[in-house]
């Protein structure tokens, strides 16, 4: 099992005192799992930092846990119960209180690590995380949740463990896409890929330093893609003027495309929509043309048509306007067969 605590040796945990107002306008962050995530969770300190140091100052990470030290300071508020089954926590209707207590507008969860240790179907631990997600929405109906792939596992007491985290992790993102929905969203984050239990961590099971950070680069993107459209700026009033401007600022934009996660007959892709030009955008239209038959089934943070492989992905209403040189990302789930080339997608703005 998950030590419910880590080793002695730690920082002194900072702590963050927050007025009423900017606590009601940040955009509350529950992390939600284990040891991995509670015991200290240094991943969260990384993480935490990165997004502070980028521009994303309207953050709160919350939990009913409070922080158990890391050399980054960091708002160290947390759901990581070390030992903690995502199977018990559902059956014993644990998370309902934590989200009352808390009122997370995201919860990022990387759970199941005692459950696969323990032997637990990853049927039945996915028949928890859709109950969990259940008690989410019934909590806040517009929560958007990002779940993981689990790290690796390979403890010495647990040799069949390696396969049954693959095992559970290949069924994650088939039930993602079932339970996923426009308006309350779940988005696969790989923690698995690229990470080594014997150099990222420090038992077999935990991460150390360098598994801290690679955990902490793998929530990056996926935080910041749902934090771009959490708290949307109001569009600026525009005072129309009497005279005619000989000259205006170009205005342009660009889209990029990446696969962020595949399975066997689907697949999740990003879209990252920037502003290229010298002038602010007040709306922006996505068009590609799938190459291989692929469908769109599920978009979220944009307003989506297709007719047939032709598909065209428009801003919503809070989403369109960009100043020079900003950006904002959408996403899907799509279906393929056979080959699954990536799309080109083009951008036009107004």
């Amino acid at each position: 099992m998950l030590a419910a605590l880590a080793g002695a040796a730690m920082f002194m945990a900072v702590t963050f005192a927050v007025s009423a107002a900017a606590d009601a306008a940040a955009t509350r962050i529950m992390p939600l799992g284990d040891s991995i995530t509670g015991s200290p969770g240094c991943w969260r300190a990384l993480l935490w930092d990165r997004l502070r140091s980028s521009g994303y100052t309207g953050i709160d990470f919350v939990g009913t846990l409070p922080p158990q030290g890391c050399s980054v300071a960091h708002d160290g508020d947390n759901e990581g119960h070390g030992g903690y089954l995502a199977t018990n926590v559902a059956s014993q209707n644990l998370l309902p209180g934590w989200l009352e207590a808390t009122r997370p507008d995201i919860v990022m969860m990387h759970f199941g690590t005692n459950d696969v240790w323990s032997g637990i179907a990853p049927a039945t631990i996915l028949d928890a995380f859709t109950k969990l997600v259940g008690q989410m929405r019934a909590a806040n109906p517009d929560m958007r949740i990002l779940v993981a792939k689990i790290i690796p596992m390979n403890p010495s007491t647990c040799a069949e463990c390696g396969q049954r985290a693959v095992n559970f992790n290949n069924a994650i993102p088939a039930w993602a896409a079932a339970t996923s929905t426009a308006r309350s969203p779940i988005v696969v984050v790989d923690q698995w890929t690229g990470f080594d239990t014997a150099t990222d961590t420090y038992d077999g099971v935990h991460p150390n330093a360098a598994g801290d950070r690679k955990m902490s680069d793998r929530w990056y993107p996926a935080l910041t893609g749902l934090l771009d459209g959490a708290h949307p700026s109001p569009t600026p009033t525009v005072t129309p003027t009497p005279t005619v401007t000989p000259t205006a600022p170009v205005g342009g934009c660009s889209a990029t495309f990446r696969n962020t996660n595949q399975w066997a007959g689907g697949f999740q892709g990003e879209v990252t929509v920037r502003n290229t030009g010298t002038a602010a955008i007040r709306s922006w239209t996505v068009r590609w043309t799938f190459a291989d038959g692929q469908r769109i089934t599920q978009v979220w943070n944009g307003e989506p048509s297709a007719s047939g492989s032709a598909v065209t992905v428009r801003n919503l209403s809070w989403n369109g306007s960009l100043a020079a040189g900003a950006s904002t990302t959408f996403g899907f789930l799509a279906s393929w067969n056979g080959v699954n080339t990536a799309p080109v997608p083009t951008c036009s703005a107004a």
